[in-house]
């Protein structure tokens, strides 16, 4: 089969997508319309432009920028619509949001007010056929006084649909170590513990964030394709990496992590990572930042030179490792897998 064969299939198969921060599905139309409830005149051309950073930081920059202009729950509310209206529209039935709830607290928001308007865009979304649920993020370069405020709110809201705490933001900011009693606070409220490591940063950063932090998924990780021995332990640790290739072509991590000629989608170490029995969760990030969505990233892999069997597997492996109780999880491959054999891909 051929990518437009391949993504064609991927389409009507049910999907999960477990790396995707709300802030940045925020499409340009939708910045504008924000900023303007705010007395701020943009043009969606400014949005796109900002959006194409060169490099880290630069997308770090234009990350701040966007959410600038989230300040009021029916903000909040009115982006989480939007979001969940597209993932519907791919056949996404299971989505795993991450917030940026140190940004919010940053800002001096209520957290508790804008988390009730996601929880009812969520339910909405559920009412459809789209279950969601919330990871709350803290930028590792606002040190650990913000994580343990943001593990805070994530033990205060997992009662509404928040199921993990991780960190994210500059990787490079902070140790993990000074992380660990926020780490600590949300497993003793219950949560799942994620991570971002290995994005810009290196080998080491991953096995810190398994080691300290206790993370069972990392979030980008495409620096263990550096460290052979890494790959194998987090192979057999069942360690997900949550892959999102478009993202990494845009932040210049690919560059940083292999080069300047690396930094091209075809020289991506996805399949280099499903080839070694990694466990990877196939995800978009921050999709209206980097003009993707869920379908384009299949595509990629497809390009990458992954079969349609293959690729279904890669599907099947986001609904493995998504933060479910096991029922559910069962229920959602049992569903996955009846019209995976259907199209002969099982």
């Amino acid at each position: 089969m051929n990518e437009s064969e391949i993504t064609g299939i991927v389409a009507e198969l049910p999907k999960a997508e477990l790396h995707l921060h709300l802030e940045g599905s925020i499409a340009p139309e939708t910045a504008v319309q924000l900023a303007r409830r705010h007395g701020v005149e943009i043009t969606p051309a400014e949005v796109a432009r900002r959006y194409r950073s060169p490099d880290f930081p630069g997308f770090l920059d234009a990350y701040k920028w966007v959410t600038s202009f989230l300040r009021e729950p029916q903000d909040y509310a009115l982006i989480a619509d939007e979001l969940f209206a597209r993932l519907a529209a791919q056949n996404v039935v299971y989505a795993e949001i991450t917030l940026s709830t140190s940004v919010m607290l940053r800002r001096n928001q209520d957290v508790g007010a804008s988390f009730a308007a996601l929880a009812q865009a969520a339910g909405r979304a559920n009412a459809a056929g789209l279950r969601i649920q919330w990871i709350f993020d803290t930028a590792r370069q606002f040190g650990p006084e913000a994580a343990l405020e943001t593990a805070r709110w994530a033990a205060r809201l997992a009662p509404q649909g928040v199921v993990a705490f991780g960190v994210g933001g500059d990787e490079l900011a902070l140790s993990a170590a000074n992380l660990r009693p926020a780490y600590e606070l949300a497993r003793a409220a219950g949560l799942r513990a994620v991570a971002h490591a290995g994005e810009i940063g290196p080998p080491q950063a991953i096995r810190e964030a398994v080691d300290t932090l206790g993370a069972e998924r990392i979030g980008h990780g495409i620096a263990a394709a550096l460290d052979p021995a890494l790959m194998d332990r987090l192979a057999a640790d069942g360690v997900t990496l949550e892959i999102c290739p478009t993202s990494n072509l845009r932040t210049g991590a690919l560059a940083r992590q292999f080069g300047p000629e690396a930094a091209r989608l075809d020289r991506h170490p996805l399949k280099s990572f499903f080839d070694r029995g990694l466990r990877v969760a196939l995800s978009t990030d921050d999709p209206a930042m980097f003009e993707t969505d869920l379908l384009a990233e299949y595509g990629v892999a497809a390009r990458l030179g992954l079969t349609a069997p293959e690729i279904a597997h890669l599907a099947e492996m986001s609904f493995h490792a998504a933060l479910l109780p096991e029922p559910d999880r069962q229920s959602y491959l049992a569903r996955f897998r009846k019209q995976a054999r259907e199209f002969g891909l099982l």
